[in-house]
């Protein structure tokens, strides 16, 4: 880098960029402003620096494969490096994607899970719901049997009210209750 540097500032000092207002050649400003030999030096020294900036480009690619031992070994090495920065920010954007997959399948399983339990609890209380009214409907019916048996036992006891308990046959668990309470009446008071 210090040989590059010297070697700049020793091309600057050979070739400095002259004024073309102010010309170093004499002492008075002439009375034209054309001044050929410092636009001449000025362009010289542009077509110089084009050089060297075209040569330092095709010195790049140039080194790995026309130049000496030590050269391409540093080329080499400067192409390992990249390789090892690229794999190495590959690698760290691979871990973070899994670990965003790994936490979006977390909630996800987490949204399933929730899922599930609330239609399991769903069941549950329906199943509750139907057993509920399972036992109800045996209560019922065994209800209307039995009041519905009284009813014809009422029926053989007391003839007169024979049609009337019979035909209500216990259709409505109110109606069963009433006909059961005269059922039961009709049996204390003729026994």
């Amino acid at each position: 880098m210090k040989c590059k540097l010297d070697l700049l500032t020793c091309f600057l000092k050979l070739f400095p960029k002259l004024n073309p207002l102010h010309p170093p050649l004499g002492p008075k400003r002439t009375v034209s402003l054309e001044t050929p030999a410092v636009h001449h030096h000025n362009h010289q020294r542009a077509l110089i620096m084009q050089r060297r900036e075209h040569h330092r480009c095709h010195q790049v690619w140039r080194k790995p494969f026309y130049g000496t031992s030590i050269e391409r070994e540093e080329y080499r090495k400067e192409i390992r490096e990249q390789l090892k920065r690229q794999m190495e920010e590959k690698s760290a954007e691979l871990k973070l994607q899994r670990l965003s997959e790994a936490k979006e399948s977390q909630y996800l399983r987490e949204v399933d899970h929730l899922a599930l339990f609330r239609d399991r609890e769903k069941k549950i209380q329906h199943s509750k719901a139907m057993t509920a009214y399972r036992d109800e409907n045996k209560r019922v019916q065994s209800f209307t049997h039995h009041a519905f048996s009284i009813n014809a036992f009422c029926a053989l006891k007391c003839p007169e009210n024979a049609s009337w308990t019979m035909l209500s046959g216990g259709h409505k668990e109110s109606i069963c209750g009433l006909f059961l309470l005269v059922s039961v009446v009709c049996v204390f008071l003729h026994a």
